[in-house]
């Protein structure tokens, strides 16, 4: 793994209290208990954070000196020498510390809920008390989404090796003796020496990409297909993995956004980007592509999703709700007709989705702590603008649970067309490409609409949302 996650909470507990099962029980500034319930030792997963793993240990992992109580979360990247030809990179759905440790999701789970599921609660019931516990939860709701509507993403393949001339940035991907290769062009890209953030745009930039962010097009079709269902198991992911691999479009689509990443991390002499200050963008069906690469690629530092509708910001019982009040909003059923840009799987699931222990409210979890801005237009009704708006101003809850609420926004302004951008929208995108990006020391987090929405969102979410951040 090419970085660490590291997570430091500080409780009040006493250190003669004994830690609960997969508690934390250790680590930098911990004054928490260091010792753990019966059956269980305290494991050493990295310095700020020690865990009571079932079992029993050979030898006691030597504790830091306890000092002044502090809650923090840490992210610490290291990446590869730009002078590296080949590297394989992180699984771009990398384990937390310690995740093999974290509880499994079962293999068969027995679900429904009419409202959307809680993200603070794990498929075997356990509550989520802690932000430790919290990664194990995203790492389970990663794995949810894979199993039931996504896909498998796989890990870095064996050898990524990259190149860039001009403006053109070549990426070979090898996988099991075979070998891919495309290109993403790199453009705006500032004249000091930098390096420089840059944002991935599916297809073209449909957005305004302010002044000192460089603008990295990716032709996402040439990766998989999404002309129709006919397309399915097309595209040069396919052609490295195999026509009948799990994965749908979205999905394979993010598995390219990853593998830009490594070049960039190979080429940040060259290239003149900062690998660590990229976003990723997309309007419609290429916005839902930018919200799963968000969500399953943790080196992206901005998500910003632009219409996604149904599959990206919207809730897929939100959408079901709609459709039975005559609303003409794409759902569940309709949208695994159009295309192949979920796995499979999901059309097992699509005529029961209070069965899919999860709603895209969660999606959105995958993305936090990071920054996310989702932009939406009331105007297509077949977007979903009750559908997006509800999920989104769910997805809130999770981002105020992490005390990042203002890494959040959410912003639905009519009158425009499709894929264009509304000026009134601009102030919002340069705030969070500033403070993300350009590292800019301003105000985020929004969520409005400027509709007349009609929904109990208490009611759509009936779960607590804990302090954990």
């Amino acid at each position: 793994m090419s970085r660490v996650l590291a997570l430091v909470v500080a409780l009040s507990t006493t250190a003669s209290a004994q830690q609960s099962l997969w508690g934390q029980c250790g680590g930098n500034n911990w004054t928490g208990p260091k010792t753990c319930v019966s059956g269980a030792y305290c494991s050493e997963l990295n310095p700020w954070y020690y865990q009571c793993l079932p079992g029993t240990a050979t030898t006691t992992a030597a504790q830091t000196t306890a000092q002044s109580p502090t809650t923090t979360l840490i992210t610490t990247t290291a990446r590869p020498s730009t002078t590296s030809t080949s590297a394989s990179g992180p699984s771009p759905t990398p384990n937390p510390p310690g995740s093999d440790a974290c509880p499994a999701a079962p293999a068969s789970i027995s679900f429904s809920s009419s409202t959307l599921p809680d993200p603070f609660t794990f498929v075997s019931g356990s509550k989520v008390t802690s932000l430790s516990h919290w990664t194990c939860r995203q790492y389970e709701i990663s794995t949810l989404f894979q199993r039931y509507e996504l896909g498998t993403y796989p890990p870095a393949p064996s050898s990524v090796t990259s190149s860039f001339s001009g403006s053109t940035l070549s990426i070979t991907a090898s996988h099991s003796g075979k070998s891919i290769s495309f290109t993403v062009s790199i453009t705006n890209i500032p004249s000091a020496s930098g390096p420089h953030p840059a944002i991935i745009a599916y297809g073209a930039a449909s957005i305004p990409v302010p002044a000192g962010v460089a603008t990295i097009t990716f032709n996402n079709d040439d990766i998989a297909a999404q002309q129709s269902q006919s397309s399915r198991g097309r595209g040069k992911f396919y052609d490295l993995y195999g026509s009948s691999h799990s994965a749908g479009a979205l999905t394979a689509w993010a598995w390219g956004v990853s593998r830009i990443i490594d070049a960039l991390e190979q080429q940040e002499s060259s290239t003149r980007i900062d690998p660590t200050r990229i976003g990723v963008t997309g309007c419609s069906r290429n916005g839902k592509g930018a919200f799963v690469a968000g969500a399953l690629e943790p080196r992206i530092a901005l998500t910003l999703p632009q219409e996604s509708g149904a599959g990206g910001a919207g809730c897929w019982r939100l959408a079901k709700y709609q459709k039975s009040q005559g609303t003409n909003v794409q759902d569940a059923p309709q949208i695994v007709t159009e295309n192949v840009w979920f796995s499979r799987d999901f059309n097992a699931h699509v005529n029961n989705v209070d069965s899919v222990p999860f709603d895209h409210h969660m999606l959105a979890g995958l993305v936090a702590p990071r920054g996310l801005y989702v932009m939406e237009n009331p105007d297509f009704e077949w977007l979903g603008k009750a559908s997006t708006y509800g999920c989104m101003a769910v997805a809130r809850k999770i981002y105020q649970g992490l005390g990042v609420q203002d890494r959040f926004g959410y912003s639905q302004v009519g009158g425009h067309n499709h894929c264009s951008f509304p000026s009134a929208q601009s102030a919002e995108l340069n705030a969070f490409v500033g403070r993300f990006l350009l590292g800019k020391s301003v105000s985020t987090g929004v969520l409005r609409t400027d509709q007349n929405i009609n929904l109990d969102l208490t009611a759509w979410s009936p779960w607590p949302v804990p302090t954990l951040g």
